[in-house]
């Protein structure tokens, strides 16, 4: 069927949303894309629901989060809209949306994940079956509720040799490997662009470090990266995830912008080294997709750290801006058809479980 799926990442950036045509399993065709991209007041609201949502034990209703949920749900049915006019499509041809919502908090540890929106008035403004909540269930049979993408991930490599990783690189990285075997293992690795963005966000007004030119004009203070690294996450098994808010920038206060921008790309790229290491089969190809395979600086101290070139994977002919949009259309449809979305290898469930709640159009 048709499906369109809708990710609005922890960057706060914008609403990714992907039309792709699949049955869930090994059928994949990625149709149509658009990037929509949040305003700066927009952005400001989201960031400051973001920040009140941590302050809770439990996720519960307060004014700005309701008004947060209620942007968050306008503005993906805008971007529905939009890519349905763009791809020629109507909504009536379109079988279901997989709509994540905005995460405000992810507490797996507490027992709980947080994403905002409002599903049930999704599916009725644009009159499109709707799966939302793709998380909790997973978290309630004591799962990390994250990644969910190695499924997709793996239906995208299905033709390639194995093992291979895929890297994706948002706010916060998380890795897949493919095992020789097609087991699955993924994780979060740590931050990925979410400290970089909120390091030249408050030290140069810049949303991000476009190519990662001033990183690669400072120097990586290597006190204050050994001491990021002295973290007891990167050493732990999996399976394991984290908030973008999980690690600050505050270790690096006191470098020049140029040199906090340096130390703060090499701690990602040295922990997806150490997330390497984790995998129970070294991968033969590094595959790249989020906004930091855009990043050259990044790029180069991750082939430096691994001593495995990454490879972005439009090389492939995928779409790394749209990976993770077209991933959760296809975890959508696979809820409609009873199919699991995660796994003891990527989550640390018990057994393979289905997750995802429906909501009809009234």
């Amino acid at each position: 069927m048709l499906a369109i799926g809708l990710m609005s990442g922890t960057s706060l950036d914008g609403i990714d949303a992907a039309l792709i045509e699949t049955d869930g399993r090994t059928a994949v065709r990625p149709l149509a894309f658009r990037g929509e991209p949040y305003s700066d007041a927009a952005r400001a609201q989201l960031a400051e629901a973001t920040q009140l949502a941590l302050t809770f034990e439990r996720p519960r209703a307060s004014p700005p989060l309701v008004a947060a949920a209620e942007l968050i749900t306008r503005t993906h049915a805008l971007a529905v809209q939009k890519l349905l006019r763009d791809a020629g499509v109507t909504a009536g041809e379109v079988g279901v949306i997989g709509f994540h919502g905005q995460t405000v908090a992810h507490r797996p540890d507490r027992g709980w994940t947080w994403q905002i929106g409002d599903a049930q008035s999704l599916a009725d403004v644009t009159g499109v079956v709707t799966v939302a909540d793709f998380r909790s269930a997973d978290v309630a049979a004591g799962g990390q509720g994250a990644p969910l993408l190695p499924v997709y991930h793996a239906a995208r490599a299905a033709g390639l040799e194995k093992p291979v990783a895929v890297l994706n690189l948002g706010g916060v990285a998380n890795v897949t490997l493919i095992a020789r075997d097609g087991t699955l293992a993924a994780f979060d690795t740590g931050p990925a662009n979410g400290l970089i963005d909120t390091w030249m966000e408050q030290e140069t007004g810049a949303r991000f470090d476009r190519d990662g030119a001033l990183a690669a004009s400072g120097q990586v203070d290597e006190i204050v990266l050994t001491a990021m690294l002295d973290h007891p996450y990167f050493a732990a098994p999996y399976p394991k995830s984290l908030d973008r808010n999980d690690f600050t920038v505050q270790p690096a206060r006191g470098l020049s912008p140029a040199d906090g921008a340096a130390t703060l790309t090499a701690f990602t790229a040295a922990t997806v080294a150490d997330a390497l290491r984790l995998l129970p089969e070294a991968p033969a190809r590094l595959l790249v997709a989020g906004g930091g395979r855009l990043n050259p600086t990044l790029m180069a101290m991750i082939a430096t750290w691994t001593g495995v070139r990454p490879e972005p994977v439009d090389a492939l002919g995928w779409n790394g801006d749209a990976l993770e949009a077209e991933g959760f259309a296809y975890m959508a449809v696979r809820t409609l058809e009873g199919l699991p979305i995660s796994f003891p290898g990527t989550t640390g469930v018990p057994v393979a479980l289905p997750g995802g709640e429906v909501f009809r159009p009234r």
